[in-house]
């Protein structure tokens, strides 16, 4: 399987944010969000081919207890079902980070599926079609949501968003707990500026606020 990266950092949003954690990106995505943080496994995918087996001894050798599979979007990756199983063999407590638009039966502790509102659609003549008509796959987040612990994070750019978050939650049936918010940006400042209104939603609908803790300390940067 293609591997962009992998590093050992805390998480820095969702529900286990602050967790000491591996990260095990895959490259490689069937969508392309215009405002993308890692373009270097969607827009432009890079990388090296890996084994499952190098893969989990890399992972094994930082000692940590858990590991995020991530991209990309991994549920397209080959061997992502055997990567999961391999890692859960080893006692580990395992993230799935997906946009919950395929279904693969992993290996995963948390579902964490960030579906993408309509902000994330490029002004882009070959990708934009092509990511609008993926981007949102209902049935596919009821069977993710049905099969595993969950939660389901979405990127917020503009208060106008929590109209289709609303919406996409209603068809879903999901808790408000279980419903994170988080401001898109890729810088501190982006991110500060956001989440001074986002905040007060979050209060309003009883949604949880998701930092980026990792884009509040390092900034913009590969690897954290």
């Amino acid at each position: 399987m293609k591997i962009a990266e992998v590093f050992y950092s805390v998480q820095g949003e969702g529900k286990l944010v602050g967790v000491p954690s591996v990260f095990v990106r895959t490259s490689g995505c069937n969508l392309r969000c215009k405002w993308c943080d890692t373009p270097y496994t969607s827009w432009t995918p890079e990388g090296e081919a890996r084994t499952v087996d190098s893969l989990v001894a890399q992972v094994a050798g930082f000692g940590a207890r858990h590991v995020v599979v991530t991209g990309g979007e991994p549920m397209i990756a080959p061997e992502v079902v055997a990567l999961t199983e391999a890692l859960r063999a080893r006692g580990l407590h395992i993230t799935v980070e997906t946009a919950g638009t395929v279904f693969a039966a992993v290996a995963c502790d948390l579902m964490s599926i960030s579906p993408k509102l309509a902000n994330s659609t490029p002004n882009d003549a070959k990708w934009g079609p092509a990511h609008e008509r993926t981007r949102m796959q209902p049935d596919v987040l009821r069977c993710l949501m049905d099969a595993y612990s969950y939660q389901l994070k979405f990127v917020v750019a503009a208060p106008e968003d929590l109209a289709e978050i609303g919406h996409v939650v209603s068809v879903l049936g999901a808790p408000a707990e279980n419903v994170l918010l988080m401001p898109e940006g890729r810088s501190p400042e982006v991110i500060r500026e956001r989440a001074a209104w986002l905040v007060p939603l979050c209060l309003e609908y009883g949604y949880r606020y998701s930092p980026r803790v990792h884009v509040d300390i390092w900034g913009d940067r590969r690897g954290v």
